[in-house]
Parts: structure tokens; C-alpha cells; sequence
């Protein structure tokens, strides 16, 4: 019964574009200008907007009826008319009038800098704000200029940055970045400039990893930096980046790993089939029959799945991981922030059932919700949708945490020590602190490419990317079956 399940699963999620009747999953085309069948075709874009969303949309049946609507508005403006609850419920679903630029993204690949950073305040006025930097993207622009973890940047194209021209001083395509330091426990422009020009860079998902021994506990930790859940390369090889998670598992399992840290604090989300891989590398007492997740849809596709399918449709299984770990852990500690979405808290969540799963950070971001990408079959326009779908739930039917208050950490700890210490070292805060709970006796000093140290005070706690689609929470299907219930 399971395998027959997970063969209609795939099925469904896999093959589920070819009987759509008016939309598709992004087809790969060179040409991404829009091509509108008449001058101007608004209401019918909208009208096609108007008839997905009433048949996708977790809350269809919240929606104004068309006639109450201006199908001559902007679209843009039109769709927001359809969204449940903007500010507090769906705060995902989105519109995009080049889809195939906005799979590319959703896939890893985008032109950035390549830089994910904390703004954080330069001085007592709260007025000038800096870029701290958490994280820089191996091989893209700002790594090839030397920009590394810990560094400050304090103005752009010679400009101290506010939060009223921070958006469209990043919004240049090439800028000179002014690095900071800290002196006499002040944040000072240094000297030093670099210039640096956006360029499309794919992103390998997985940011650092490391086998770290601790004898004097006899503690042997895997350190696993994951910043998105993405399977694979948009062409070529699909699996790539999941097969290189399986390789990682394997070193794991090879140096005994008897302790887990998956640093997910930069993880926004992405594909649930890369969720699936992670956690079933990671769970407790692997079996191709124990549930990850549940999903539930609209109430059309929910009746018609049952009928067609019945009630075990809607469980979705761990997938058979040789590299397995589970068995020599008895906890994992997830290192989180404001941003760990989607994807990232479905790992949280589905393995909680199973095992210890201990957070330190910040609480998540809160999406329970999972989406997918629809495009126009008929290719009229470049029009697209990252429609809702539905919400998922544990085994135990669990997902109280879609709301903005997301996940809370079992250890709050703050991530405002600047400069920020390596990934992994005994200094940096969350490590260190999931290292006090493993009982690791811990060594002062600091590894920090800065030896001087500072707490930043912050009016956003998440670590932005400077790719804006970085910065929006997707847990994604990969297709999507429409159906005429």
C-alpha cells in the first residue's frame, strides 16, 4: 500500500501538468519578453489570473466573486484583490510578469552579488544603518573581491546607507562597497573599497559542512550550512545538489557522527522533494513506511483526491537514504532565525515526532503553507503565479506554526556579535551554544576575522540576501494537477 501510495504521489507531482487545461509548469524558453495576443489584453490576463486562483487557491472560496472585480485593473493590483488575509495569513502567494526568470530564481540561479547580511545600526542615532556580513555565496562577485563572513560594509557607491536609500542603492547592478571596523568599540569607514558587479550565479545550496571532533567528549559532530532547498542544476543534472547532501551523509556516517547541526538560519525554503531528502538522511529509525508530512488542499481537491485515490493519499513518506545517520543520533540541533522558512521548519516539524529536535537562534519566519509555479500553457504572456496550495502538517496532524510567529527556539540566543565568527568555531553563538548542551568544555578567544567585538543593535532581525527572491518564503511543489471537480 505505501509503494503504491508514493507511485500515485509521483505521479500526481511529477506528471501533473499534462492535462492542465489553461496553465503549465514554466516551460524553458529563450525568448522572456511578453507577447500580448492583442494591445492591450489586461482583462483576459486577468480573467486567466481570476479562474487559477479560484480553482488553485487554498482559499478560493474566500475570494470576491469577478463580477465585484475591475478586470481592467492592473494586474498586479487585481491579483492583491484576491489574496486571504495579506498581512497575517498568506503572506507567500505572489505574480510575476516573467515567470521564466522567477523559476530560474526559485531554482538558485539569479544575478546577485552574492552577499547575506544583517542591517544593523552605526551608531547611537539609529539613522545610519551597515551591512554585516553573514554569509557570502562561494564563486559569485563578492566572493571573487575577497568580501568574506564578519565583514562591514558602510557605504555604497560612497554613500553612508539609511533605511530610506538602502533599497536603491543595492538595486545598482555595480557598486564600490566602503568596508568597515571596529574601533574603540565604534564602527569607523575604513580605508579599504571594493568594487563589485552583479553577475547570474548558481547558487550550491550547501554553504559549508564539516566533521568536527570534540575528544574531550567524545562527541564527533556533522556541520551541515544549508541555505536553500534546491535537488538540483535547472538543466543538466536535476540531482545534483541532492546526491552532494547523500555524499555529505556519507562522510558522516563513515566518521561515526554521533552529534547533528544543520545551520538552517539562512535557509528561506524551496522544493519539498529536497526536504524529503534532508530529513530522511537525518530521522531516526528510517523506514520507507513512516510519514513525514501531511498535506491538505482546498476542499475541492481534498474531496476529489479521497474519492479518487482515498484518505493515504495525503501522507507523504520518508524516501529509503542509505547514508542515514539516524540511528547514532539522539537529537539534532537546528540553528534558526527570522528567516528559516518554509521548507526548512517542514524539516523541523516532520522530525519532531521522531526525535529530539533541539533549535537555537530566533524563532522561524511561520510558513506552513507550500506553493507552486503556474505559467500560461497557451504562452499568450509571461504572466505567472506562486500560488498557495495547501498547508502541511506532521504525522501527529502538528502545524501550529504558520503564523508570524513561526517556530519558537527551545534556546533563544542573539546573532548580533559583529564581526561574525566562522562557521563552526567555538566562538560563534549558536554553535557555542549548542556545544554548552552536548557538555563540549569550551576554549575562549575568538576566530573571528576581527578580533575586536561588538553587539549590534538591529531593526530586522533576518539575514537578507541581495537577491530579493531569497528573501520571500517558499515551500514548493514542484507541479501542480488541475482537475474539474
Amino acid at each position: 500500500m505505501v509503494k503504491q501510495n508514493q507511485n500515485i504521489k509521483s505521479l500526481i507531482r511529477i506528471g501533473l501538468l499534462g492535462i492542465l487545461f489553461f496553465f503549465s509548469y514554466c516551460s524553458k524558453k529563450e525568448d522572456t519578453t511578453v507577447t500580448p495576443v492583442t494591445t492591450d489584453n489586461t482583462a483576459e490576463i486577468n480573467k486567466w489570473v481570476y479562474d487559477t486562483m479560484e480553482d488553485a487557491y487554498f482559499w478560493y472560496d474566500q475570494m470576491p466573486t469577478l463580477a465585484t472585480l475591475d478586470t481592467q485593473a492592473k494586474t498586479e493590483d487585481f491579483f492583491e484583490k484576491l489574496i486571504y488575509q495579506r498581512e497575517t495569513t498568506d503572506r507567500f502567494s505572489l505574480i510575476t510578469d516573467d515567470i521564466d526568470a522567477l523559476e530560474k530564481e526559485f531554482n538558485g540561479v539569479s544575478k546577485i552579488f552574492g552577499i547575506r547580511y544583517l542591517l544593523g545600526y552605526t551608531d547611537n542615532t539609529n539613522t545610519n544603518i551597515g551591512l554585516f556580513l553573514s554569509y557570502v555565496v562561494p564563486q559569485s562577485p563578492a566572493a571573487n573581491v575577497g568580501l568574506q563572513r564578519g565583514d562591514i560594509i558602510l557605504k555604497i557607491n560612497g554613500q553612508n546607507i539609511t533605511s530610506s536609500n538602502f533599497s536603491t542603492l543595492m538595486n545598482n547592478d555595480n557598486v564600490t562597497f566602503t568596508l568597515g571596523k571596529i574601533s574603540n568599540n565604534s564602527i569607523v569607514a575604513d580605508t579599504k573599497t571594493l568594487a563589485v558587479a552583479k553577475a547570474e550565479v548558481t547558487e550550491n545550496p550547501v554553504g559549508f559542512s564539516s566533521i568536527i571532533q570534540k575528544s574531550s567528549a567524545n562527541k564527533t559532530i556533522g556541520y551541515l550550512l544549508y541555505t536553500q532547498f534546491v535537488p538540483g542544476l535547472d538543466q543538466g543534472d536535476t540531482l545534483k545538489y541532492d546526491n552532494q547532501l547523500r555524499k555529505i551523509f556519507g562522510d558522516f556516517k563513515a566518521a561515526g557522527v554521533n552529534e547533528l547541526v544543520l545551520d538552517l538560519r539562512f535557509n528561506p525554503g524551496g522544493y519539498i522533494s529536497s526536504a524529503t531528502t534532508l530529513a530522511s538522511l537525518v530521522v531516526k529509525d528510517l523506514t520507507s513506511n513512516k510519514i513525514f508530512f501531511k498535506d491538505q488542499y482546498n476542499s475541492k481537491y481534498q474531496a476529489y483526491f479521497k474519492q479518487q485515490y482515498g484518505a493515504n493519499i495525503f501522507n507523504n513518506y520518508f524516501s529509503t537514504e542509505p547514508n542515514n545517520i539516524g540511528n547514532n543520533l539522539s537529537r539534532v540541533f537546528v540553528l534558526t532565525s527570522t528567516g528559516t522558512a518554509s521548507s526548512s521548519e517542514l524539516v523541523i516539524n516532520g522530525l519532531r515526532p521522531y526525535m529530539d529536535v533541539i533549535t537555537i537562534g530566533d524563532h522561524t519566519y511561520g510558513k506552513n503553507l507550500f506553493g507552486t509555479l503556474i505559467s500560461d500553457d497557451q504562452n499568450r504572456w509571461k504572466w505567472g503565479l506562486y500560488v498557495m496550495l495547501g498547508i502541511t502538517t506532521n504525522v501527529n496532524g502538528e502545524s501550529s506554526y504558520g503564523n508570524v510567529n513561526g517556530i519558537s527556539p527551545t534556546y533563544q540566543v542573539d546573532d548580533n556579535l559583529i564581526p561574525f565568527s566562522p562557521f563552526g568555531d567555538d566562538t560563534e553563538p549558536l554553535f557555542r551554544k549548542a556545544l554548552e548542551i552536548m557538555g563540549v568544555p569550551l576554549a575562549s578567544g575568538t576566530g573571528a576575522r576581527v578580533a575586536a567585538t561588538k553587539a549590534i543593535s538591529l531593526p530586522n532581525h533576518e539575514h537578507l540576501s541581495d537577491n530579493p527572491i531569497n528573501n520571500e518564503k517558499r515551500m514548493i511543489q514542484k507541479q501542480y494537477l488541475k482537475i474539474s471537480p
